[in-house]
């Protein structure tokens, strides 16, 4: 079912990998009509000299952020469990459950599968995901919840860039709690956190 976007953010390259080959990257975040969470990424720039996966079988990879990846991060408010999702331009996924910042496993539910849908020009490509939070243990039935809305480009040269809602100091983590910032309620919200992104309702 379609889903209905209640956020839309463009995310920030952290200033120790910038560069210039990726114009923007804007991130949108919402409900579907059967209650799963909604993710598209659109990514702006010369794709030519960017390295994309190809297309590849929908199947669960590790190490996806190695490469050209977008990611969601999602915890309840107020909690220190949360789950990373990794989403390939290829159509791979990956999905790691945490109990505490940086201490966790993959997360290993053939029907947490996310639904994941390519579409690229020249110079843009965008990437949907669905992933059904009713098969997340951790994550009750209408919580409000902290989302970290992320991604990871490799350029021609293999060089990487991170882009985040926000970056805590020091070196690039999206597992840092001050990236998780934008609360995010159970139908919709009307807040994010500390601005410098941009809400584009």
């Amino acid at each position: 079912m379609m889903p209905s976007f209640a956020h839309t953010a463009v995310l920030t390259c952290h200033p120790e990998t910038y560069t210039p080959v990726v114009e923007e990257i804007e991130a949108r975040v919402g409900w579907t009509q059967d209650n799963a969470l909604a993710f598209t990424y659109a990514l702006k720039g010369d794709l030519m000299r960017l390295r994309i996966p190809l297309p590849q079988p929908s199947l669960r990879a590790d190490r996806l952020w190695q490469h050209t990846c977008f990611e969601a991060f999602v915890s309840v408010k107020g909690k220190t469990e949360y789950y990373e999702f990794n989403f390939a331009p290829s159509g791979e996924w990956a999905a790691y459950s945490f109990q505490r910042y940086r201490v966790g496993t993959p997360f290993e539910a053939d029907k947490l599968a996310p639904r994941i849908a390519v579409r690229n020009t020249a110079n843009r490509l965008d990437l949907d995901a669905i992933v059904r939070l009713d098969h997340l243990p951790a994550i009750p039935p209408h919580a409000c919840l902290q989302l970290a809305l992320c991604a990871v480009i490799e350029d021609e040269t293999g060089m990487l860039s991170y882009w985040a809602l926000k970056h805590p100091p020091g070196k690039p983590d999206f597992h840092h709690p001050d990236a998780f910032a934008l609360d995010f309620g159970p139908s919709d919200v009307d807040t994010f956190n500390d601005p410098p992104y941009t809400d584009k309702r």
